[in-house]
């Protein structure tokens, strides 16, 4: 079957001959034309498919006709991550080039300003991501209220990103009468909920089981002996440095790994650069056209890069991280072997992955992954620098200084430590004995750096911060003579401290060199 089979719009047909495409894929095959009538879709395949042309050229072909009003877009598609929304408005601009449709991209890290711009305007096309839509709609400067198509792209990645509830709301927000098209390459029981809530007798189209993975990818496993970062790392340096690895998408499971992998492979003279969602925006912009244009060579991801991100040419992925969920190993993998390539994985797995793994070989029907032969000696023959954390230059020798600098932190708190033991033992309990049998003080309370110590009080005792000075032998208050009992809500005056302690004699033990002036009095 051809394109020009499904009953597009001549316009759209042209633009796909100048793009080089002829015939549909199985998804396309089957979408487009339940599309084209009008009817809700639902799409379950796997990455790589092609689902982004299975609803922007039946989108393009209705949009044909009419005309959009400001603030209120004839169509929304959205998606989970900034770079699948950057890529489905290029997928619009390659195949409505010969509409005259107008088109605005919602995503974060980029100017309010410019998007509410085009919303004046008026928009066919609205493409956002659900955090910034919401935004804009708060602000009362969108309105949904006409929206003829509705597309979900990626809703699996949806659930994991926890835009359940944002999509909920703006399914709410748009007419009931609109034609939804859902995409997804899982369907888990939350998705089933969202789509028996929101479609109307969908058009159900599977042309691949749930979590299953592409036959052009040939996969592999090496096993490292250890759960070592610094030895997965060197392991790691071996495989990109094979001939066959033209270029190549590493994928760890945390971002804080995303960032030392991408180091460590930096300072090894590796053409790497890092991509996770906490580094700005126009940074990940710049690292993915320089990876499309072949500039760099290997992009360190996290699962941001796993989904949706359409880079035809990877020739590798490499699973530095089992993932913890069977369907991102199956995302992760679809970054390469797709449109018909051949492409190759490899993930390194550790004891403490055995569990993980054998979650991803139960969920995606694989039997067995093959394991990778390495050298016999591979990881006897490891360098020294990778038996040691090598990301940033730190190894033994910065272990080392860094425990003799904790034990020299230990040795002083001890020495500041009021001395137990058999002092201690010895130390009288009154306080006028304290004084006469103490050694005599030689600095200021003022001056020494333990001036700041408090002495232990015994249960219910008052505070020193808040009652009057220690009292006489007959129990009266040295700042109330005479006149009865001291009022308890009346701000007492602190003792003066600007007495030396050597002209009061011997310092009481257990309150360093330096007790506090109201003992001396």
């Amino acid at each position: 079957m051809k394109f020009s089979d499904l009953g597009l719009d001549p316009k759209v047909l042209q633009a796909l001959t100048d793009a080089g495409y002829d015939t549909p894929t199985p998804i396309q095959e089957k979408a487009i034309p339940e599309a084209l009538q009008g009817r809700d879709v639902l799409g379950i395949a796997q990455t790589g498919t092609g689902k982004t042309a299975s609803f922007t050229l039946p989108m393009i072909h209705r949009l044909a006709r009419g005309r959009a009003r400001a603030r209120m877009p004839r169509s929304l598609v959205l998606a989970p991550t900034r770079e699948l929304a950057a890529q489905v408005a290029d997928s619009f601009e390659k195949y409505g080039k010969n509409h005259k449709l107008s088109m605005a991209l919602l995503i974060g890290g980029v100017s309010f300003a410019d998007q509410d711009a085009k919303l004046t305007r008026g928009v066919d096309v609205l493409i956002a991501t659900p955090g910034r839509l919401l935004d804009h709609f708060e602000r009362g400067r969108l309105l949904l209220n006409g929206i003829e198509v509705m597309v979900v792209d990626e809703a699996d990645r949806m659930l994991d990103m926890g835009f359940i509830p944002d999509i909920e709301r703006i399914f709410k927000l748009t007419p009931i009468t609109r034609q939804t098209l859902f995409f997804s390459a899982t369907m888990p029981p939350e998705i089933k909920r969202i789509t028996d809530q929101f479609l109307s007798a969908p058009a159900r189209i599977e042309v691949a089981k749930p979590a299953t993975t592409a036959e052009t990818i040939k996969q592999r496993l090496v096993r490292v002996p250890k759960s070592d970062d610094a030895l997965k790392r060197h392991t790691l340096r071996s495989l990109l440095s094979r001939d066959d690895v033209k270029n190549g998408i590493v994928f760890c499971n945390r971002k804080s790994s995303v960032d030392v992998v991408a180091k460590s492979l930096q300072k090894h003279g590796f053409n790497a650069r890092p991509i996770h969602g906490d580094l700005a925006q126009a940074f990940r912009t710049e690292t993915l056209d320089k990876f499309r244009s072949g500039e760099l060579q290997f992009l360190i991801a996290s699962d941001v890069a796993a989904r949706g991100l359409d880079i035809p040419a990877v020739s590798h992925v490499f699973n530095y991280d089992v993932p913890i969920n069977a369907d991102d190993y199956v995302h992760r993998i679809g970054r390469t072997g797709r449109a018909g390539r051949q492409g190759a994985t490899f993930m390194l797995v550790t004891p403490k992955d055995e569990k993980a793994l054998q979650a991803i070989l139960k969920a995606t029907s694989i039997e067995k992954i093959a394991d990778e032969e390495l050298a016999p000696d591979f990881f006897d023959d490891a360098p020294e620098s990778a038996k040691r954390r090598d990301a940033g230059g730190r190894g033994r020798r910065g272990s080392e200084s860094r425990e003799k600098s904790s034990r020299g932190r230990d040795d002083r708190k001890r020495q500041d430590r009021p001395r137990r033991g058999h002092e201690a033992e010895n130390e009288p309990r009154d306080e006028a004995s304290a004084i006469a049998d103490a050694p005599a003080d030689t600095a200021s309370p003022g001056t020494n750096e333990n001036s700041r110590q408090r002495p232990r009080r015994d249960a219910g005792q008052p505070s020193t911060e808040t009652t009057s000075p220690a009292r006489g032998a007959d129990g009266s208050s040295g700042s109330n003579p005479g006149n009865g009992p001291d009022r308890g809500g009346e701000r007492r005056r602190r003792p003066s401290r600007s007495r030396d302690a050597h002209d009061e004699g011997h310092a009481p033990l257990g309150f360093g060199d330096s007790p506090p002036a109201f003992i001396l009095r």
